[in-house]
């Protein structure tokens, strides 16, 4: 049996198009850095993200409806930042990041800042890409 060292694995390398859209996505979404940082490690119910429990927990800018949230979360997952946690019995309503998702995360904490603000040309751009279903 071979031992390969953990610096062997290398972080998945993808299309600058696609991190740019996942990138899109997180600045557009109503969520901080917190709220990633989180689900790195644990998962995250929707019920402890929607609603005044979502800011007190630092997970939101602002109070969002659980269907704003669920919204935004499965556009996350639609863009390879999220998935959904699965148990024994099936798909759960908890997530957690991907690997994109922890690459995007780890970014912004080295830059040592939150998730940066959307640009209007953001907001235009993913609420085409969301609308329409096309990635942009």
């Amino acid at each position: 049996m071979t031992f390969i060292p953990s610096e062997a694995f290398k972080s998945i390398s993808y299309p600058d198009r696609t991190v740019k859209r996942a990138d899109r996505a997180v600045r557009c979404s109503p969520f901080q850095l917190h709220f990633f940082q989180t689900i790195r490690d644990n998962s995250v119910f929707l019920t402890a993200i929607a609603s005044n429990a979502g800011v007190e927990s630092s997970y939101t800018r602002s109070p969002v409806s659980e269907l704003v949230a669920e919204n935004s979360l499965l556009w996350l997952i639609q863009v390879g930042v999220l998935r959904r946690e699965v148990d024994g019995q099936g798909i759960t309503d908890s997530f957690r990041l991907t690997p994109l998702g922890r690459q995007l995360v780890e970014k912004w904490e080295q830059e040592g800042q939150g998730v940066p603000a959307a640009s209007l040309c953001d907001r235009m751009g993913n609420a085409v890409s969301r609308g329409l279903g096309v990635f942009l």
